[in-house]
């Protein structure tokens, strides 16, 4: 008999607790290698986790809906035959024990403990209160809307934990600059200093209504369903993008009907291969060539707003249409891959999207997005930038019009594009050219090799 071995859960990325909404093995089944054990779901994604080797399963350690981070054990496993997350320090973990704990400090004000306050400063005292001064009623908690339990599972130390919930700063909202996008105190220091700078501070936010509540039900029969995860976090991330990036869109057009004739052949030459080749990938390699021309496209603003990162790699974001949802894996290093290359790399992460197989790490780094509606319809759209890229390029449906030759009117198969773009980085004179450029090299792809 093999010796029974520990399955766990491997490199999931940045997540430090994911809840798993799927178990597809039960004790006794054989596996093999690659089989899915658990589906987990993030809030950016759902993926299944594969069974290292093939075996029995003798146990089962995990369960639906139970959270589980890299090392966890999910079940035990006899082999058919013989062949995790960043370590806390030892300051962290009697953080996390006094934290658990209740704790004195926890009377003192918002104005931080002794030993946090600047030299030469006291700490904060509450006044004292006569009668004719108490409050009318209890104040709300400046924690109130957080949700302690993302807020617990963040990534951070339980003293940056304690820090930010003393100062209101919901971590999930915080953007992280240690080790592995570790929140560290200074990034809720720059959290807070920028919240307060920010025109909303000032201003009382967008000053808008909230939304009625309404009974539909009032006029009719209805059916309500939950939005999934991911659904949920692309909207709070579209909803971000879209009110704090001024948007302006550029709309083009390009004669593709070359482009397409040659895209045509390609796939009759690869069709035993199997592979296809969608305009997409067309659009890839073009988008590299316009970055080159045009290296402001291909920069990301500061968290501060005020220094530009000019990106020297070429990663580009596809928008993928699942069930769920829709999902934007990145792939990498365009400007290194074949047209071919990238129309096989682009098959396998569309299908490991619909799978639920990507990976965080997939989804992130990207220096510009597309989104293509070609195979939909439409003829325009006005695509949101995914921040914090600096630009997103929307395709429609190609449809053959008469262009002017100087001589005759001629069919061309004519490609609407929507350049959405960050005005506060890009300038519309900027975007006209950008997109003048890339519809000159989808009109002639020989450019491309200029």
């Amino acid at each position: 008999m093999a010796e029974v071995k520990n399955v766990p859960v491997p490199d999931i990325g940045d997540f430090d607790s994911v809840e798993i909404i799927e178990v597809l093995v039960s004790p006794g089944d054989t596996i093999q290698a690659e089989d899915s054990l658990i589906t987990l779901e993030s809030d950016k994604a759902s993926m299944e986790i594969p069974a290292p080797e093939g075996g029995m399963v003798k146990e089962v350690k995990v369960k639906v809906g139970q959270k589980v981070s890299e090392g966890d054990v999910i079940l035990t496993l006899e082999p058919a035959a013989e062949g995790g997350g960043e370590a806390e320090t030892a300051e962290d973990k009697t953080e996390e024990k006094n934290e658990e704990a209740p704790k004195q400090e926890e009377a003192q004000p918002s104005g931080g403990t002794p030993d946090e306050m600047p030299a030469g400063e006291e700490p904060a005292r509450p006044p004292e209160q006569s009668p004719d001064t108490q409050p009318a009623g209890p104040r709300p908690s400046p924690t109130a809307h957080i949700e302690q339990e993302r807020h617990l599972k963040a990534h951070a130390s339980p003293g940056v934990r304690r820090f930010a919930r003393e100062l209101g700063v919901d971590l999930t909202q915080v953007e992280g600059s240690g080790r592995k996008g570790r929140v560290l105190k200074e990034d809720v220091k720059g959290f807070v200093k920028r919240a307060m700078e920010s025109p909303a501070a000032a201003g009382g936010g967008l000053g808008v209504a909230p939304m009625p509540e309404i009974d539909f039900s009032e006029f009719g029969e209805v059916e309500t369903k939950p939005l999934t995860k991911i659904n949920k976090l692309t909207g709070q991330n579209l909803h971000r993008n879209w009110v704090t990036v001024p948007h302006v869109t550029q709309f083009d057009k390009a004669d593709i009907t070359d482009l397409e004739t040659f895209r045509k052949q390609l796939n009759r030459e690869h069709e035993k291969d199997g592979l296809k080749i969608t305009l997409v990938s067309f659009l890839m390699k073009a988008l590299v060539s316009a970055m080159k021309e045009f290296p402001r496209f291909n920069t990301s603003l500061d968290p501060a707003g005020e220094n530009l990162v000019f990106k020297k790699y070429f990663h580009i974001g596809i928008a993928v249409d699942t069930k769920d949802g829709l999902v934007v894996p990145v792939l990498r290093d365009v400007d290194r891959k074949s047209l071919t290359e990238l129309a096989g790399e682009l098959m396998d992460v569309s299908q490991a999207a619909r799978d639920k197989k990507l990976s965080p790490k997939q989804m992130q780094g990207g220096s510009i997005s597309i989104s293509s509606l070609g195979g939909v319809g439409g003829t325009a759209f006005t695509p949101i930038v995914n921040a914090p890229e600096v630009a997103i390029l929307g395709a429609s449906r190609a449809s053959m019009e008469p262009v002017w030759d100087g001589e005759a009117f001629q069919p061309r198969l004519m490609l609407p594009l929507s350049l959405s773009y960050d005005h506060r980085v890009i300038d519309g004179a900027d975007a006209a050219r950008f997109t003048s450029y890339l519809s000159r090299l989808l009109s002639d792809m020989r450019r491309m090799l200029l």
